[in-house]
């Protein structure tokens, strides 16, 4: 069956109801302007749409989400409107009176309160009483006084769950899986006096921080492995700063990424990581294995603080490593904690990407099959939430799954978080690149003295910026 909805008028009336389709049930030009062709086709299904055709070109109709039958009572249903197109535009009309939204009449169509009737009797017309009480509308405005009837069509509506199309481009081959792998294994930051990208990763107790880079790391060994202490706790497993390095293979190279682990974020104050923490990890003063206190951040003159770290030292990249089940429910002064040490992380200029952490548990269809990772309208809907919460884009955002339960390798998994990897790089070349600009600009300052300019604050001013990474 052919719609006779426009394809502005269908995206028209899905807007309003969702992410949905319109599956067509009844159309009168087809299976007959009767209302036992109509009951017959349409009886027991939900939520539907409704839409009638006249002589004069007008477009109008109803939604319900109570399924039609032949009772001969009237139905609640609060969310019930009437509509028209005006100009490609819908014009809705809420139902005034809920409790008799629709009634169930066993030899007529689709029945609005008493106040359009599509299908009156077994004939094609329209009954209408614009001040019914159950609906107010203007009848001139809903279909121009033209109650003849041309066509009447009644659509299901269904809830969509997956795009036709992923809404991102993957390629799930196993030559893609070793591309990538390559491209990580020759990757060098832009800044000769570093050697390997440090990212820090940040997220709540359980997010999947320390799976992460176990994850990836069993990639390049080539099997399952579990080098960072993980599992599940209702506090941090993770009780010192700790930096991992990934070799490719057991006894390979060691690959150009140091990944930082840190205590967990909890939301009660005086208990996991101490904001005030990350201001010295970003700059590289906290050491590897230093022990976190939550009640007090470390101080400059402490024993464990590294007075003069080197760029090498400093971290290229934040990474905030959340778990996808728990958007959802997460606490206010934890979502808090996240919005200001992205302010921190901000202002020290280093930049932010969002790992989203077991996608495959938040949806059925992912658990399914990894590859509709992209498809999943669910998972899309995640990402823009966690991208609202902390205020980045959806380009900030990649999802992953961790192997936590698996005892061999799979390749869209292995895709999944190598392609995260290879934007953390894009993202640690940012930073690089910021530090080479400062240095060009002090450079230059610095030749322009030495040919005879005068040494001014812009020379100061860049050596300061220089100082900050």
């Amino acid at each position: 069956m052919n719609s006779k909805l426009s394809t502005n008028q269908y995206k028209t009336i899905c807007s309003q109801l969702g992410t949905v389709k319109l599956k067509l049930l009844y159309k009168a030009s087809l299976h007959g302007f009767t209302g036992a062709a109509f009951h017959q086709l349409c009886d027991n299904h939900s939520p539907t749409v409704s839409v009638g055709y006249n002589v004069s070109g007008h477009v109008f109709g109803g939604y319900t989400r109570q399924p039609f039958s032949q009772t001969g009572q009237y139905v609640n249903d609060d969310q019930a409107f009437l509509f028209t197109f005006t100009e490609r535009k819908l014009q809705k009309y809420p139902v005034v009176n809920p409790q008799h939204a629709v009634k169930m009449f066993n030899n007529s169509g689709p029945y609005f309160g008493e106040a359009l009737v599509l299908l009156n009797g077994s004939t094609p017309v329209v009954y209408s009483k614009p001040a019914g009480g159950h609906y107010n509308f203007n009848a001139a405005e809903m279909h121009g006084n033209d109650l003849n009837l041309i066509e009447c069509e009644v659509y299901q509506v269904e809830e969509v769950t997956l795009f036709e199309k992923p809404w991102r481009d993957i390629i799930w081959e196993t030559q893609k899986r070793n591309e990538l792998m390559e491209s990580i294994r020759t990757y060098k930051p832009t800044v000769r006096s570093v050697t390997q990208a440090r990212v820090l990763m940040i997220g709540p107790v359980g997010a999947g921080k320390s799976s992460f880079f176990n994850s990836i790391n069993s990639v390049f060994r080539g099997h399952v492995t579990s080098q960072a202490m993980s599992g599940s706790s209702t506090t941090s497993l993770t009780t010192q700063f700790r930096t991992y390095t990934l070799k490719d293979g057991r006894e390979g190279k060691p690959l150009p990424i140091i990944m930082c682990d840190t205590m967990g974020l909890e939301e009660s104050k005086g208990a996991g990581l101490d904001i005030d923490d990350i201001s010295s990890i970003l700059r590289g003063h906290i050491p590897d294995r230093y022990m976190f206190n939550p009640a007090a951040p470390l101080q400059a003159e402490g024993g464990s603080f590294q007075r003069s770290p080197g760029l090498k030292d400093k971290i290229h990249c934040v990474v905030y490593v959340i778990d996808a089940c728990k958007i959802s429910i997460m606490p206010q002064m934890l979502e808090e904690k996240l919005v200001a040490i992205r302010k921190k992380v901000n202002l020290m200029g280093v930049p932010q990407l969002v790992v989203l952490t077991k996608v495959d548990e938040a949806c059925p269809h992912v658990q399914e099959d990894l590859r509709n990772v992209y498809k999943s309208i669910y998972v899309k809907k995640l990402m823009q939430k966690i991208g609202d919460c902390l205020g980045v884009p959806l380009s900030c955002i990649v999802p992953v799954k961790n192997y936590t339960e698996e005892l061999e390798l799979d390749t869209s998994c292995d895709i999944l978080l190598l392609k995260a990897l290879v934007q953390i790089f894009r993202f640690a070349d940012n930073f690089f690149d910021d530090v080479s600009n400062v240095l060009s600009n002090v450079q230059m300052r610095a030749q322009a003295v030495e040919e005879g300019g005068r040494e001014g604050s812009p020379m100061q001013s860049s050596l300061d910026r220089l100082a900050d990474f």
